[in-house]
């Protein structure tokens, strides 16, 4: 059970970092005019997608030393 709650714990460290990692990259030159909604959906897909593999990561570097 504790697991799953390191888990959670990483996985939304991990999502934070990749939100605030995004912030520099200027994905206002690939957005089409009036599609700012699919950006946001784009933007937090992706954001999800990179807080997955760094939290699997993150985790397989916990086990491996533990």
């Amino acid at each position: 059970m504790a697991d799953f709650y390191i888990r959670v714990i990483v996985y939304l460290i991990c999502f934070l970092i990749c939100l605030y990692g995004l912030r520099a990259f200027d994905f206002n030159r690939f957005i089409k005019q009036n599609k700012t909604t699919e950006a946001w959906v784009l933007y937090f897909v992706i954001a999800l997608c990179m807080a997955y593999l760094l939290g699997e990561f993150m985790m397989a570097v916990i086990y491996y030393f533990n």
